[in-house]
């Protein structure tokens, strides 16, 4: 199984939406567990890190620059 790729701060889309009915979440916290917290109401979770690897759809908005928004030269 492909490991998904995600890092601190990233808005990540679930497969679940939250009782607030967001689906979009931050990732605050790495470790064996993840600490995400939803855009909508400011709600944090921890959750298991293979139970959120399980149920992320995919990521929105990353923290990493990618070469298309790189303006360095």
């Amino acid at each position: 199984m492909e490991r998904k790729v995600f890092q601190l701060g990233d808005i990540v889309q679930m497969k679940k939406q939250h009782p607030c009915g967001s689906n979009e979440m931050e990732v605050i916290r790495m470790g064996m567990d993840i600490r995400i917290k939803c855009v909508g109401c400011q709600h944090s979770v921890l959750i298991p890190r293979m139970k959120f690897e399980k149920n992320m759809k995919k990521v929105l908005r990353s923290t990493i620059p990618t070469a298309e928004t790189d303006t360095l030269n």
